[in-house]
């Protein structure tokens, strides 16, 4: 799979901060959908970066919470109007190393994917349910695993193309450890921009088990942040976790 000698939690963050709010939009789908979950807060999110999801909640009054890897990340949300009233821990945040109990937990954009192992990615799981409220709640959102599109375990794609550039994805794929080692760049009039990515996917059903060993329960899995029903093809998932 190559070298990736220095790679670490914070290496995706810090070498995209600069650029990732050119790249993904806002998600109003998303937060309509976190807010009605929340109810009467407060909101942790886990991976928050530059604040994508993490300010609109907070503009609809919700009490917000951030733990991130990446400090670069987290000072594109800090030049933010609004950036300096959440307050953000620097660190792992499969550790959840924060104060407090939360009516909802989150991680979204797949970032749950870049806990390395199944084992950091359960003790993700322990640690969120030990920081929900009473009634609080758990989601997740990542992709679907789908293994057909790698061929000779890699894979070449265009994942955006937008008038001021293009994003594009070279992947390598070890099945056996279910990782992904990816190259994205970015392609504009101003250069080529490259950062690396690492992820471990989890299939759906992986996660229930997860969620079933930290005495979480699914209560909800949609396809999408707008609660569009979980088909065998769907690409994209949201799981509702609660207490079990």
């Amino acid at each position: 799979m190559g070298s990736w000698e220095g790679y670490d939690p914070a290496t995706y963050g810090d070498q995209v901060a600069d650029v990732y709010d050119r790249m993904y939009g806002p998600d109003d789908e998303a937060v309509a959908c976190l807010t009605d979950l929340a109810g009467a807060g407060p909101v942790l999110e886990l991976g928050i970066g530059t604040g994508r999801l993490a300010l609109p909640l907070a503009d609809e009054g919700l009490e917000v919470h951030g733990i991130d890897a990446s400090q670069d990340m987290v000072d594109q949300l800090r030049s933010k109007p609004g950036g300096d009233r959440i307050p953000v821990a620097i660190g792992d945040f499969a550790d959840v190393e924060i104060d407090g109990r939360f009516s909802l937990v989150f991680v979204a954009f797949n970032a749950f994917f870049v806990l390395l192992d199944v084992e950091t990615q359960q003790r993700c799981f322990a640690n969120v349910a030990a920081h929900l409220a009473p009634g609080g709640r758990f989601v997740v959102r990542t992709f679907v695993p789908d293994t057909s599109r790698f061929e000779r375990d890699q894979h070449l794609e265009v994942q955006a193309v937008a008038v001021d550039g293009a994003r594009l994805s070279a992947s390598r794929h070890d099945p056996e450890n279910q990782r992904v080692d990816s190259l994205i760049m970015w392609v504009s009039n101003a250069g080529v921009l490259t950062w690396p990515a690492r992820l471990r996917y989890s299939y759906p059903d992986e996660l229930d088990e997860m969620a079933a060993a930290a005495g979480l329960r699914l209560e909800h899995r949609w396809s999408g942040w707008a609660r569009e029903p979980f088909e065998d093809d769907s690409a994209h998932q949201v799981s509702v976790y609660g207490r079990a």
